[in-house]
């Protein structure tokens, strides 16, 4: 057992690719947070790489969503436009 306080998380930069991905998706309703997690990291790999579409960057998450995919994908279009990232 041990007695030592947990290690401290050093959070990313407000401007970081990271933030701002998950950022973009903090407002998507989802069955539960993992979901969001997931589309979240979707959306980071779909920025740092550009492949494909953002609308198949959102279907290949898989998250659980409680709006249609292409709503979603707008959503986060709309929030990555506000930020700068398109």
């Amino acid at each position: 057992m041990t007695t030592k306080p947990p290690s401290t998380v050093k959070q990313a930069d407000e401007t970081s690719l990271e933030k701002i991905a998950y950022a973009s998706v903090s407002d998507i309703p989802t069955v539960e947070v993992h979901d969001r997690d997931r589309l979240g990291y979707n959306v980071w790999r779909w920025l740092s790489t550009k492949r494909d579409s953002l609308e198949e960057a959102v279907h290949t998450a898989g998250a659980r969503l409680l709006i249609s995919e292409a709503e979603a994908a707008a959503k986060i279009r709309e929030s990555l436009r506000s930020r700068g990232m398109l």
